[in-house]
């Protein structure tokens, strides 16, 4: 190992172990109990994971990961390594890429353990997630902490918190867009994000400047952290990059759970109206996540289509995430030597 070598850890959300109700289920209990997905007491939170939500859910769930599933495992965990390898290669001697998974394996505990073993001076956490949430890069962040606290040496560390501007994630997912848009005229443009509860946003708000409506349709120092407004700013990104006009576009909020307000417009109801507009083939984005999953693959890409379909559409296609394209990696290599 490189004298002075740079450790480099990369988080995923995670997945199970296996498409097995099991697996599943004890995937579900460790992301469901995490405090910063859901947000209520220990107690009430203890009774609905373990009681209500894991046991009910996971069969269901477990039939979904089997149609994910593929030969080399899980899609986000065998990309993961790819970019991992890719990264690696392209850093070259002086640093150590390891791969975690907030819940699951491969866990946050292993990866940090092998840049530890490989005495990194330092170490650059990079979240996967491009727009910054408390329920995900904040966990990483706090997950991380938690464990390198305990340490007898604490090294230098960076947490890249977000990086949904970056001009090279822009551009691979605009190059994916693109690509498809060659093959098929379309009338709409639907760029679809994982949703938060509403009081996810307002804990967040500096002051009172986040109000969920217009004031994400800027992007400035005070709302940075506001995931819906980082949101409906990488869409701009993106709508430039693809030569998209204001009207061709919309930014739509998905999977949100429970009934507690998520933040809207939600996808799946937004959909249906588009046929009656006359917009009837539509492509789909999924760019809070660098990786084909359960919410990407079967969610927007099967579901959504099937339930626009139904209202009248004509195509729904979606736009496949970045997976182990080289420009996606060339976007992390920046991320680590700007850092």
């Amino acid at each position: 190992m490189a004298k002075n070598t740079i450790g480099v850890l990369l988080v995923n959300l995670g997945t199970p172990d296996s498409p097995s109700t099991g697996d599943v289920r004890k995937y579900l209990k460790e992301f469901l109990m995490d405090g910063r997905v859901i947000d209520i007491p220990i107690i009430p939170r203890t009774m609905l994971v373990k009681g209500i939500i894991a046991p009910f859910r996971a069969p269901k769930s477990a039939k979904e990961y089997a149609k994910l599933w593929e030969d080399r495992g899980s899609p986000l965990k065998f990309y993961g390594y790819d970019a991992r390898d890719m990264l690696q290669e392209k850093l070259g001697d002086g640093y150590k890429v390891a791969l975690g998974m907030r819940y699951q394996s491969p866990s946050i505990e292993e990866a940090i353990g092998e840049l530890k073993s490989a005495n990194v001076c330092r170490i650059i956490v990079i979240p996967l997630f491009p727009q910054y949430a408390s329920a995900t890069t904040g966990s990483v962040s706090e997950k991380v902490n938690s464990i390198v606290n305990q340490w007898q040496v604490i090294p230098s560390i960076t947490h890249i918190n977000q990086f949904m501007d970056h001009p090279k994630f822009i551009d691979a997912f605009v190059a994916n867009g693109k690509a498809m848009m060659e093959q098929k005229e379309y009338d709409h443009v639907v760029f679809s994000y994982h949703g938060v509860p509403e009081r996810h946003i307002h804990k967040s708000s500096v002051g009172d400047q986040c109000k969920l409506s217009t004031c994400c349709n800027s992007f400035h120092e005070r709302n940075r952290y506001c995931y819906r407004a980082q949101c409906f700013y990488t869409s701009r990104l993106l709508a430039e990059g693809l030569g998209l006009k204001e009207d061709q576009y919309t930014t739509t909020f998905q999977s949100r759970l429970g009934k507690d307000p998520w933040i809207q417009p939600y996808t799946d109801e937004f959909l249906k109206e588009l046929p009656g507009q006359g917009k009837k083939k539509v492509l789909a984005f999924s760019p809070a996540f660098i990786a084909d999953c359960l919410e990407t693959t079967l969610e927007v890409g099967e579901e959504f289509k099937e339930e626009f379909l139904h209202a009248g559409g004509e195509a729904w296609d979606l736009v496949p995430s970045l997976n182990d394209s080289p420009v996606w990696v060339e976007c992390l290599e920046d991320l680590v030597k700007n850092s």
